[in-house]
């Protein structure tokens, strides 16, 4: 890549930035209802930052205790805060809590056993 290349490359990037995962603000999002085994969860997040193409998406989630069940997308996330126990159908039981980074392939089927509120900041390839 010329110089010329990389500064146009770089102009149309976005800013940098950083955010403390813990105290960010986030959003309610719609939870099928058809997923929960049990309890009430509720999931909120906030999307920080998604390619222009929107094959990438970074981001916090966070949900607070039941049973749920999800088709994972191609996914790398930390866990900040809370603990969970993720069954991966035909693969690994996952015991998740603070400072767990976790990768879920694209089109694993997932039982999430929420036992504390969890809160993880996430990268999502699609």
């Amino acid at each position: 890549m010329s110089t010329s290349d990389h500064s146009a490359a770089s102009a149309s990037a976005p800013a940098s930035f950083a955010v403390t995962v813990a105290d960010v603000e986030l959003e309610p999002e719609d939870l099928d209802p058809a997923q929960i085994v049990s309890g009430a969860p509720v999931v909120t997040g906030r999307v920080l930052w998604e390619s222009a193409d929107g094959t990438q998406v970074r981001g916090i989630w966070q949900i607070t205790p039941g049973v749920v069940t999800d088709v994972e997308a191609d996914e790398l996330f930390v866990v900040v805060s809370g603990r969970a126990t993720v069954e991966v159908e035909g693969g690994a039981t996952l015991e998740l809590g603070p400072g767990s980074a976790c990768v879920l392939r694209e089109g694993d089927r997932t039982t999430w056993t929420v036992h504390e509120t969890l809160r993880k900041a996430y990268q999502i390839s699609c």
